[in-house]
C-alpha cells in the first residue's frame, strides 16, 4: 500500500520560512517524479515545484528564489524548504509521486499540510 505523508505545515509570520517533508512508503521514489502542489481557498490545486527520477527541477515563477525542492531517495522522502513567506502563500500543501512506466501512470497523493502565512 502506498503512501505519502506530509509533516511540517504550521503557522509563521510573513518573512518566515518553513520546512515541508514527505516520506513515502509502499513504493522506492527514486523512479518517481515527485512533487509539491498547494491548494488555497477557492483556487485550483498548482504545481510548485517538481524533482524528476532525471534530476531536474521546475519551479512555479511566484517561488523562484524562495522555496527550493531536494529529495533523499536512500530515505524515500522529499522536502520542500521555505524562505522569504509571503501570504500568498498559504495553502494546504500536497506532496505527488507520479511515474509513468510502459502500459499504465502511477499517480500518488499524501494528505496535505496546512501553511498558514500570516502576522
Amino acid at each position: 500500500q502506498v503512501q505519502l505523508v506530509e509533516s511540517g505545515g504550521g503557522l509563521v509570520q510573513p518573512g518566515g520560512s518553513l520546512r515541508l517533508s514527505c516520506t513515502a512508503s509502499g513504493l522506492r521514489i527514486n523512479i518517481y517524479d515527485m512533487a509539491w502542489y498547494r491548494q488555497a481557498p477557492g483556487k485550483q490545486r498548482e504545481l510548485v515545484a517538481d524533482s524528476t527520477s532525471g534530476d531536474t527541477i521546475n519551479y512555479v515563477d511566484s517561488v523562484k528564489g524562495r522555496f527550493t525542492i531536494s529529495r533523499d531517495n536512500a530515505r524515500n522522502m522529499v522536502f520542500l524548504q521555505m524562505s522569504s513567506l509571503k501570504p500568498e502563500d498559504t495553502a494546504v500543501y500536497y506532496c505527488n509521486a507520479h511515474w509513468t512506466a510502459v502500459s499504465k501512470t502511477y499517480n500518488y497523493w499524501g494528505q496535505g499540510t496546512q501553511v498558514t502565512v500570516s502576522s
